[in-house]
């Protein structure tokens, strides 16, 4: 219901507009704005006090004036939620911008949504395939976990997120599954590509695509991600699909939260972030899980580039403290043309234990996944040696665990775009691996599991 107008506007700077004289306005109200071309733009109250009411405008402030009229809708922002939404493409308010017909919303939710209760919380331990070895085998994606990938400026990590997308399954589940995909401040190539992407693979019919584009307003992007995650929840504790949500960039977001903190003049944190990034990027990451007594679940693979590709950067840094570990796409890989080039020795998957072994995936996964992590990591360490000494200087054991190392990277990390690998077709390549290490050297791996997998030999 339309409030009263206001034609007090004191002052316009950056995405803000600040309203001076106002009656009854709370904080997160819908704002329009109509300049005196009659153009009108929305925008929300981000900060109330008796003499001031601050307002961010979802669109450019240009045009914007002492003249323009300011209306308060009295409502917060909401999303329009259906499940028709599946096979749109909307942009970053929300928007369709695919040639599909008008949205008929079967309810209107807002977007800040409901913190889950801790005590309603369920452990998430089903296992999701995304096809992608490294990540199934070694650092497992789980139904209701929030895993980041950190990635680097020029590195695929959008081609990581396209495979994901078009791969990604609960493993023996019935529950419908769906994708939501979130792009904030994505270039025009990247947008298209998407689309390319989401409408050629055919993934766009399980899927909800939000695109905020980089010529977009900065404030727009900081809403995209709650329209996404507000749709996700509909779908999943509504509908009762299983939802696997992924964000693209992180740092586009948190820059935007950077450029409207530093419009408000607020005190900079670290590396000129607000203080309060920490607790806004909760916001987002602890809408992930599942709720006890309901069908379905929320997953989060939120991406972020690490600026300079410094794991210590506030965004990164902050990311790891919320989510239940991160996986890490790795530059000297890529320079190799290893593709996805993930590295998994600093990623993780605290919840991997929890969706793994038998019930889940395969007896031997936990095993084999400890067991590839430290011949991998030892493998590293002899490269380095190599690099001081030579490989003359490598006993026969150490040239069979540097063999692995290589033949690991291009056979298991260097799985191309389009392999879909399951589960067992990846624990089996990784078996097919540990064959070249001497079985002696297979500490990690129980006695009874290798004589079924590596029987010795009888003279």
């Amino acid at each position: 219901m339309t409030q009263e107008e206001y034609k007090t506007i004191n002052q316009v700077k950056g995405p803000l507009v600040y309203v001076e004289n106002t009656k009854n306005v709370a904080y997160g109200d819908i704002v329009e704005i109509e300049d005196s071309e009659g153009d009108v733009k929305r925008g929300e109250v981000l900060e109330t006090s008796k003499d001031v009411v601050v307002v961010q405008v979802y669109e450019e402030t240009q045009g914007i004036g002492q003249d323009a009229s300011v209306r308060f809708m009295d409502e917060n922002v909401k999303m329009p939620c259906t499940e028709d939404l599946l096979g749109r493409i909307l942009d970053g308010t929300g928007n369709p911008m695919d040639d599909g017909p008008e949205v008929i919303p079967e309810e209107e939710r807002d977007i800040q949504g409901e913190a889950i209760n801790p005590y309603s919380r369920e452990l998430p331990e089903d296992f999701i395939q995304t096809g992608v070895s490294t990540i199934d085998v070694t650092n497992t994606l789980v139904k209701g976990q929030k895993l980041p990938i950190f990635s680097g400026s020029g590195l695929p990590h959008n081609e990581l997120a396209k495979q994901i997308s078009r791969q990604a399954d609960v493993k023996g589940e019935d529950t419908d599954f769906a994708v939501v995909f979130a792009g904030m401040g994505i270039t025009e190539e990247e947008s298209q590509d998407f689309i390319e992407e989401f409408e050629s693979t055919g993934a766009l019919e399980r899927s909800v695509v939000f695109l905020n584009k980089a010529s977009d307003p900065a404030p727009e992007r900081i809403i995209t991600p709650r329209l996404a995650l507000t749709t996700a929840e509909f779908l999943a504790f509504e509908k009762g699909m299983d939802v696997l949500v992924i964000m693209t960039d992180m740092t586009n977001y948190c820059n935007a939260l950077r450029e409207v903190s530093a419009a408000r003049e607020e005190v900079p944190g670290r590396r000129g972030y607000p203080g309060y990034m920490y607790t806004d990027l909760a916001e987002l990451y602890e809408r992930a899980g599942l709720i006890e007594g309901e069908e379905g679940s929320v997953t989060q693979l939120p991406i972020l580039t690490m600026v300079g590709d410094d794991i210590t950067h506030p965004i990164p840094d902050l990311t790891g403290y919320i989510t239940e570990g991160q996986i890490v796409v790795d530059r000297d890989l890529d320079s190799k043309g290893y593709n996805p080039p993930i590295d998994i020795l600093p990623s993780l998957s605290r919840l991997e234990d929890n969706g793994t072994g038998e019930g889940y995936t395969r007896k031997d996964h936990g095993d084999v996944a400890d067991q590839i992590y430290a011949l991998y990591a030892e493998g590293e360490n002899l490269r380095d040696l190599v690099s001081i000494v030579g490989e003359d200087a490598l006993s026969d054991r150490d040239e069979k665990i540097l063999e692995f190392t290589n033949r690991f990277e291009e056979k298991f990390v260097n799985q191309g775009w389009q392999e879909n690998r399951s589960i067992e077709g990846s624990l089996d390549l990784a078996w097919e691996l540990l064959e070249i290490v001497p079985r002696e050297e297979l500490t990690r791996i129980d006695s009874e599991m290798l004589d079924n997998h590596m029987p010795e030999e009888v003279e």
